[in-house]
């Protein structure tokens, strides 16, 4: 009898997994960029460990019923089975490889950046998002953890001319161009964290000290959540943002309507005077 309830609990657990799976509400998110090869490496892993899953499922659906107790059943012993085992390594290894070879084929691509991509810098701190541009000169300013600071959060070398007039995005919306490649350059300012837009299929960690990077090209206008996908304290549920993905037009008067980075030191310094003065008037 136990053996009869067992059967049936394991052959439920195999049967409504699949129902589960091929019914589920919960799929991809639309997908927004090039990356439709992430979701079809995604798809093949899916089916390879669906078969499997599968296949043990009903192995062992079959010998909790095949070789469940009888009186007078005597157990066989058979330590060795060369051919099963040539059969398992065999299937084994041909799994491994059909897994294996789609990622490592778009991981090969995902690090590969074409060469007329923006590079968007994506700074992480707990808990948002800051962002800085190229300016005029299409060249990103030197940055350094040493040169972090209230009035400078990004770290820009203040002797580097190139950081001078670099596009400083803080505490807003990133918006880009859409059809136009992005090279996301990544830090974090303190803690590790990872920039996330499910609907780009593309993501890193983001380390401190570290610069790490991805690229996607945004194939569809809209607005898309920006998520953290790295635990990173008690308002990691709330580190989130916004990424919009504008046709030319848009984005061009967008651009125009953000400040460089001097101009933010000298806002900066005029607020700062402004708060001495009002001290010192006290």
């Amino acid at each position: 009898m136990n053996a009869v309830i067992v059967t049936v609990l394991l052959l439920g657990v195999v049967v409504g997994t699949l129902l589960f799976h091929i019914f589920s509400p919960w799929w991809f998110t639309p997908l927004a960029s090039n990356w439709s090869s992430i979701d079809n490496a995604i798809l093949i892993t899916f089916w390879v460990v669906g078969f499997v899953f599968l296949a043990l499922g009903g192995f062992m659906v079959y010998c909790v019923w095949r070789y469940r107790h009888q009186r007078n059943r005597k157990a066989e012993y058979k330590p060795e089975d060369k051919k099963l085992e040539f059969i398992l390594v065999t299937v084994s290894a041909i799994a491994v490889v059909v897994l294996l070879a789609p990622g490592l084929s778009v991981w090969n691509d995902y690090i590969k950046v074409p060469k007329d991509a923006t590079k968007v810098e994506v700074l992480s701190y707990q808990w948002g998002w800051n962002y800085r541009l190229a300016g005029e000169d299409g060249v990103l300013g030197k940055t350094s953890i040493k040169n972090v600071s209230d009035e400078n959060p990004y770290g820009l070398d203040l002797k580097d001319p190139n950081g001078k007039d670099d596009i400083i995005v803080q505490d807003a919306d990133l918006h880009l161009e859409i059809d136009k490649p992005v090279e996301f350059l990544l830090r974090s300012i303190d803690v590790l964290h990872n920039f996330y837009v499910p609907e780009f299929r593309a993501k890193m960690d983001m380390v401190p000290g570290l610069v790490t990077y991805y690229w996607i090209t945004p194939t569809k206008i809209g607005e898309y959540e920006i998520l953290c996908a790295e635990l990173c304290g008690t308002g990691h549920y709330a580190m989130l943002g916004i990424v919009s993905v504008d046709k030319k037009s848009d984005y061009s008067n967008w651009l125009a309507q953000q400040i460089t980075f001097e101009s933010t030191l000298a806002q900066n310094k005029v607020k700062n005077k402004t708060i001495q003065l009002a001290e010192n008037a006290k």
